[in-house]
C-alpha cells in the first residue's frame, strides 16, 4: 500500500481495458438461451420488434457465439445484419457493444452504447453496455450507478453482475468482489468473461484445473492473451508441486528503512533504484511503480544462477516494444535487512533493462505499508494495520490455510487522509482532475521520464496539433 501524501512521482493517463474473451463447450447453447432469455422478460418495446422478426432470436445467438469465441468481425457483421433488418433492436446495439470494445475501438462502443439507451431506456442489456463502456473509460462512479442499480432489482443480466465485481475487485473490496462474480457466474457460467474472472477466485487446486479445462478447448483469446493464461497455467502447477508459498518472507521484520539511489547520467535523473541480491549476486534495480514484481537482464540472472522455468515475451519495458526472456526462480532476495525466499523472476533477453540492471515493483512489498520518500532518498516499510477482527490477512492466511482470502478494505484511523486508488494487477491509477474537468485515472508510474496525458484528454482542455501523439 503506497503513503500517497510523500509520493513524488510521474503520472501518465491509463484507461482502463478489462474486457477478456473465452468460450465454453457449451457455449452455443448457453447464448441461444441467454439471447431469448434476455429478450422474453425484457422491455415492451423489445417485444414489439420480436414480434415482427421472429429470427432477432436467432441472429442474437449466433452473434454471441461468435463474440464467445472470438470471431469479432463476424460477430459484428451478425449484430449489424440485425440492425438492417430490424433498426429498433437495443439488443443488437448492446451486442456490438462488447465487440467494440474487444477491438479496443471505443468511441465505436460508446456510439452503440448510446443508440441502445435511445432505442431501450430501460433495458437491463442496454444498462449494462453502458455501464461497461462507462468503466473503459474510466467513468466509474457512473459505471458502479449502472451495475449496482441493476443488482439491487435483482436482474437476470449475469454481465451487470461481472461488471460490479470489476469495480469491487479495482476499489480493493474483494470479498464484495467474489460476491458478485460467484452470482454471474451462476446465471450464465459459459460467458467466457465471467468464466476467467471466476477461475481467478477458486483455490490454487482448483484454478489449476479449471484453467486447464478452459484451455483444454477452443477459446476466443488472442495469440498474447493465450500465451499469458499458457503462462499462468505452468506457474500454477509449478507451485502446486513446491511445499511452501511463493515469495515468503523469510525475515520476520515489522519495519525497514533502506536508502533509494540516484540513477542518472551527469545531469539527467532516470529514476531511483534499490540495491538488491539475488542469490548474493549484487544487482541495482530502479523502482518502478508501472511494472509488477522482478525483472532483471540476462547477464544478471546468469551470474545470480537463475535458471529458466518458462519462455515468454516480456512487454511494457522501453520503447521497443517486447522482448524475449523466461520467467525464472531465485532461492533468496535480500533488500536492506529484508529476505524473501523462492521467488519468481522475469528474466529478459537483453544486456540491460531501460538501461539498468532491471525493474523492481512496488509490489513486491504489498505485505508492508510502503512510504516512498523521494525528497529523502528513502524507502520505508512498516506494519500494515490490524485490522479489527483479527489478525492481519497474511498471518491469518499462514496459520489457517482455509481461511478465506477475500477481504474488503480496512481504513485505520491514521490512513484517513490518504487517497484512496483504484488497483488493476500491479497498476495503481489515481483519480485526478484537469482544469474544472470530472476526474480521469493517471497511472502512478515511477520509472515514468515525464509527465504524460493522452492527446484525447488533452483536447478537453487545449487545442491540439492533428498530428500530436503524445503530450
Amino acid at each position: 500500500m503506497l503513503k500517497m501524501n510523500q509520493l513524488r512521482t510521474c503520472l501518465l493517463i491509463a484507461f482502463v481495458v478489462l474486457v477478456l474473451a473465452g468460450s465454453s463447450a457449451e457455449g452455443q447453447d448457453q447464448a441461444a438461451r441467454m439471447a431469448a432469455g434476455t429478450v422474453s422478460a425484457q422491455a415492451p418495446e423489445v417485444q414489439s420488434h420480436l414480434a415482427k422478426a421472429p429470427e432477432v432470436q436467432s441472429y442474437l445467438a449466433k452473434a454471441a457465439q461468435f463474440y464467445r469465441t472470438g470471431k469479432l468481425d463476424e460477430a459484428a457483421r451478425e449484430y449489424n445484419g440485425l440492425i438492417q433488418a430490424e433498426p429498433a433492436s437495443a439488443l443488437a446495439y448492446a451486442g456490438l457493444v462488447r465487440v467494440y470494445l474487444k477491438q479496443k475501438k471505443p468511441a465505436e462502443a460508446y456510439t452503440a452504447a448510446g443508440k441502445a439507451i435511445e432505442l431501450a431506456p430501460t433495458l437491463d442489456g442496454s444498462r449494462v453496455a453502458m455501464g461497461e463502456v462507462y468503466f473503459r473509460q474510466g467513468k466509474m462512479a457512473d459505471a458502479e450507478t449502472q451495475f449496482a442499480t441493476l443488482v439491487r432489482q435483482g436482474t437476470k443480466e449475469a454481465r451487470a453482475y461481472l461488471g460490479l465485481s470489476r469495480i469491487y475487485e479495482a476499489a480493493s473490496y474483494h470479498e464484495h468482489a467474489k460476491m458478485m462474480i460467484d452470482r454471474a457466474y451462476a446465471l450464465d457460467p459459459a460467458d467466457p468473461d465471467i468464466r476467467k474472472a471466476w477461475i481467478r477466485t477458486l483455490s490454487l487446486r482448483d484454478r489449476l484445473k479449471a484453467l486447464e479445462a478452459y484451455l483444454s478447448g477452443d477459446t476466443s483469446d488472442d495469440d498474447e492473451e493465450h500465451r499469458r493464461l499458457e503462462e499462468h497455467l505452468a506457474i500454477l502447477k509449478h507451485e502446486s508441486d513446491e511445499a511452501t508459498p511463493p515469495c515468503h518472507l523469510a525475515t520476520k521484520l515489522t519495519s525497514m528503512e533502506t536508502p533509494l539511489e540516484r540513477l542518472q547520467d551527469t545531469r539527467i535523473l532516470r529514476g531511483f533504484g534499490l540495491r538488491v541480491k539475488l542469490n548474493e549476486v549484487s544487482s541495482k534495480l530502479l523502482l518502478d511503480t508501472g511494472a509488477g514484481g522482478i525483472v532483471v537482464n540476462r547477464k544478471v540472472a546468469e551470474k545470480a544462477g537463475i535458471k529458466p522455468l518458462i519462455q515468454t515475451e516480456i512487454k511494457g519495458i522501453g520503447d521497443k516494444g517486447g522482448a524475449g526472456g523466461y520467467i525464472g526462480y531465485a532461492d533468496s532476495i535480500k533488500i536492506g535487512d529484508l529476505e524473501f525466499r523462492d521467488c519468481y523472476v522475469k528474466v529478459i533477453d537483453k544486456r540491460s533493462v531501460v538501461d539498468e540492471d532491471g525493474l523492481i515493483g512496488a509490489n513486491v512489498f504489498s505485505q508492508f505499508l510502503v512510504d516512498i520518500d523521494f525528497p529523502r532518498s528513502k524507502l520505508r516499510l512498516s506494519q500494515l494495520p490490524t485490522r479489527p477482527e483479527g489478525p492481519t490477512a497474511a498471518a491469518q492466511q499462514q496459520h489457517d490455510p482455509g481461511a478465506s482470502r477475500f477481504h474488503d478494505p480496512y481504513v485505520a484511523p491514521e490512513m484517513k487522509s490518504f487517497t484512496p486508488v483504484y488497483q488493476f494487477g500491479h497498476d495503481l491509477l489515481i483519480p485526478t482532475t484537469v482544469n474544472d474537468l470530472p476526474p480521469k485515472l493517471f497511472l502512478i508510474d515511477t520509472g515514468a521520464f515525464s509527465n504524460m496525458i493522452s492527446p484525447a484528454a488533452a483536447r478537453e482542455v487545449t487545442k491540439v496539433s492533428s498530428d500530436s501523439t503524445l503530450l
